[in-house]
């Protein structure tokens, strides 16, 4: 049994659903699970319109684009009077309902956000079955449960497991379609596992149905040792370990979601990161494997911001001034990228999440006085060799460096 991820690139469009279809029905017609994104921008644009309904501001113009979009992509794949256009128009009305519904910022994000999962998980589903395939489609947050940690949803795994284990006799018969990037929380609300999450999805499926593989389609033709829109002379890794991959994605490599490995490399389950624009291409094969002399791996995490603690009163830095930042990290479920200290300042990197992290800030000045840096860039050089150190220590706009026997970081500003 194979679990596939397609993720919004390979869903953009008409041609790319047929595209996906495509290859599901050559590993079909049945023992193939897939779990699907939203369609290209969708949740960029759901992020949008969240923002605008929760500030007060009339998103309803977004709304009808985005709406528009994804009829365009309706009727290049189906007749008019296919029952698709009302399944699709109910998940409409169901983002609007949630709109208008009161609750917490993060809470409300993931009530929305989540619609676009499940409008490009019916898509595909019915096409398949216009194709004469037996699909069925699953509703994942019936199966992933979660805490309620919003936008960044822990998985209770013996309850998840249970449930998806319990799918085995439908995909016996059936391909299954299903979300990524989604759960619930046993009061029924919706919960997103982390931006880009549908990875970690596909992972939890094919570690609780104990799957021969996972194959993550990209529009790239394997995992690189850098973005090729950054550095075109990037090249692609026939293979890596288990622990090399965990550690890419954790500085920041985007090609697959951090969580995704744990699971599997715990089942000993081979992840594939193939192309779907060619499904020829070999691609990688993530496992437990040795590989000597890697290159150097070089990750661009945009979107950083810096922030320094100072003691107010000329002490220094201790353990109990640690404590406190530490503490207010863990109250807004905020997670660092690198951190430094000196005698009388804390500084560290994290992602820019504005509405936490403004909540930090306000946190953090009651005890110490605070300065911030937005728009920022974390390089990271895992590997890193002399010509890659002595370049990126001397990029222009260096704000921060941190190196180790492995590893150098270095936040700029581009």
């Amino acid at each position: 049994m194979k679990v596939f991820k397609f993720g919004g690139a390979s869903l953009k469009n008409a041609a790319g659903v047929k595209n996906v279809v495509s290859i599901i029905r050559q590993h079909g017609p049945y023992n193939v699970f897939v779990v699907v994104s939203a369609m290209g921008k969708t949740t960029n644009a759901l992020e949008k319109i969240h923002s605008l309904a929760t500030s007060g501001q009339n998103a309803s113009s977004q709304i009808t684009t985005l709406n528009d979009y994804h009829q365009e992509i309706l009727r290049e794949l189906f007749p008019s009077s296919h029952p698709v256009y009302q399944a699709v128009a109910s998940l409409f009305k169901e983002l609007e309902a949630q709109l208008a519904t009161p609750g917490e910022f993060d809470q409300v994000y993931d009530q929305v956000v989540s619609i676009g999962e499940l409008i490009s998980s019916v898509i595909v589903h019915h096409y398949l079955l216009a194709q004469g395939e037996s699909s069925h489609w699953l509703d994942a947050r019936t199966c992933i449960a979660t805490d309620a940690c919003y936008r960044e949803g822990k998985v209770e795994w013996a309850k998840t497991t249970t449930r998806i284990q319990a799918l085995k006799p439908v995909l016996a018969k059936n391909i299954i379609i299903t979300q990524g990037f989604i759960g619930r929380t046993d009061t029924g609300y919706t919960t997103t596992l982390g931006r880009e999450g549908s990875d970690f999805s596909a992972a939890i499926f094919a570690s609780s149905l104990q799957a021969d593989s996972v194959t993550i389609w990209k529009d790239v033709p394997g995992v690189m040792n850098a973005d090729p829109k950054r550095l075109p002379a990037a090249t692609v890794f026939e293979e890596l370990p288990f622990r090399e991959a965990a550690e890419m994605t954790y500085y920041g490599a985007n090609v697959i979601h951090p969580k995704t490995i744990k699971p599997l490399a715990n089942k000993g389950i081979p992840l594939f990161v193939k192309n779907f624009e060619d499904p020829s291409l070999p691609g990688t094969k993530i496992h437990e494997c040795t590989v000597d002399s890697l290159p150097p791996l070089i990750v661009f995490k945009d979107n950083q911001c810096l922030i320094s603690c100072k003691v107010t009163d000329y002490t220094f830095i201790t353990e109990e001034h640690l404590s406190t930042i530490f503490q207010a990290l863990s109250s807004l479920d905020l997670r660092l990228n690198v951190m430094q200290n000196s005698a009388i300042s804390f500084s560290f990197c994290l992602d820019f999440r504005e509405h936490k992290v403004l909540s930090l800030i306000q946190k953090l000045q009651q005890q110490f006085e605070v300065f911030y840096n937005t728009g920022l860039t974390l390089i990271t050089v895992k590997n890193y060799d002399a010509a890659t150190s002595e370049k990126y220590r001397n990029h222009a706009g260096v704000l921060l460096e941190q190196s180790s026997r492995s590893t150098l970081q270095v936040l700029v500003r581009l």
